[in-house]
């Protein structure tokens, strides 16, 4: 068969003639062609041929690397070849790095042998401090989901920042202490929305900060994987006129579309283990109990009505709360809000037989939880603890 015909219709196996293979790689034939090229080389399982696996594992297309690196694995004994094959996991090409280190590695971090399990002392427990100083004396591994609604920046009395800047970096240090007492492989949900500012005066503009993707690469350089973009809609009628100036006028550059969305954010810890090694974690009941039954959403827009609170101006609406624990945790496990607010996430998780931890700054609003949490019991042994945070650390065993 000739190249031509190769590129048009590829046909590569371990009997093609190597040459022909080498054709084709050095050729401008599409992505899969190359990759079948190099694959059908690496299929030979020929030390000969090792210069050329070496040589196409410098690629620009990942896709080809990919298929080189694999040609290589099979004579992972040979010093030069693995001495080449740990050089990828400095690679750029995050997909690289990753099948590289589970090739070399394997996939589960057996240093976390008690997945399913959280520590006593967290467990329906809230915490009145500082959240960073609060995570400090908790230890690593400990959380199985984490939920949570960030201060609004700048736009609360609870929540003033002397900048955006700064706004982003406490965010930052919170959720980099969130990523270290997170579980292998577990989920950080983040329900964030941009924020105006309002004007100094008529003189000058209002400020609009666009918080949710101003803060995802932060958690991404934090080791976050991003997994999921699910937008939060509410009722139009629920949300601010923006847009009545520019129906009345009509004239360009005055539209301001109403905000009506929010955005939910679903994060996972990195992990080279996968979902299925999590899921190995639980016994078949815990898993069984933990079905999501009934109706669910399927796609990325969730509707749901905002909550009117008179003692917490940003609470969460308690049906967002419960599909987040129901998607994302099991039976049993521990579930984390590090700005607790008036306690919705705890609340939800006791009604879905979760554990939950909670932490919050403010003191009125461990007023409010106190008497919302006391009010849903489950049972006298799975009553909520209030702590302070000076009070609050592991036993001593």
């Amino acid at each position: 068969m000739s190249n031509a015909a190769l590129q048009q219709n590829p046909s590569l196996d371990a009997s093609t003639p190597v040459d022909l293979c080498v054709d084709v790689l050095e050729s401008g034939a599409p992505t899969s062609v190359r990759r079948e090229a190099i694959s059908a080389i690496g299929r030979r399982r020929d030390r000969a041929f090792k210069p050329i696996l070496v040589k196409y594992s410098d690629d620009r297309d990942p896709d080809v690397v990919l298929q080189a690196i694999r040609g290589l694995l099979v004579f992972k004994d040979d010093s030069d070849v693995m001495a080449r094959l740990l050089r990828f996991n400095q690679h750029p090409n995050d997909m690289i790095r990753d099948v590289v280190h589970i090739e070399l590695n394997g996939s589960a971090d057996e240093r976390e042998r008690y997945h399913s399990e959280s520590p006593d002392f967290m467990k329906n427990v809230i915490v009145h401090g500082d959240v960073c100083e609060v995570l400090s004396k908790v230890p690593d591994r400990s959380v199985h989901l984490t939920f949570t609604s960030p201060p609004y920046y700048n736009a609360r009395d609870y929540s003033k920042y002397a900048s955006y800047v700064e706004y982003l970096d406490f965010l930052q240090e919170t959720f980099r202490e969130v990523h270290r007492v997170t579980k292998e492989g577990r989920f950080l949900v983040v329900n964030t929305s941009p924020i105006i500012v309002p004007r100094a005066g008529r003189k000058y503009s209002s400020r609009r900060y666009a918080v949710p993707y101003d803060l995802h690469p932060r958690l991404t350089g934090l080791g976050w994987e991003f997994i999921d973009d699910i937008v939060w809609a509410k009722p139009v009628t629920s949300v601010k006129n923006r847009v009545a100036g520019f129906e009345s006028n009509r004239k360009p550059l005055t539209y301001k579309a109403n905000a009506r969305t929010e955005m939910v954010m679903v994060y996972r810890r990195k992990s080279h283990a996968l979902i299925d090694w999590n899921l190995r974690q639980y016994s078949p009941d815990v898993v069984e109990k933990s079905r999501v039954l009934g109706p669910f959403e399927r796609s990325n827009v969730w509707n749901i009505a905002p909550v009117a609170d008179a003692e917490h101006s940003a609470v969460f609406p308690r049906q967002l709360c419960e599909n987040v624990i129901r998607l994302y945790s099991f039976v049993g496990d521990l579930v984390f809000d590090p700005f607790a607010g008036s306690g919705t996430l705890g609340l939800g998780a006791m009604m879905n037989d979760r554990r939950f931890f909670l932490t919050e700054l403010e003191a009125d609003f461990i007023s409010v939880m106190k008497s919302r949490l006391h009010g849903h019991l489950t049972s006298p042994g799975e009553s909520p603890r209030f702590v302070e945070v000076a009070n609050f650390k592991a036993p001593v065993r």
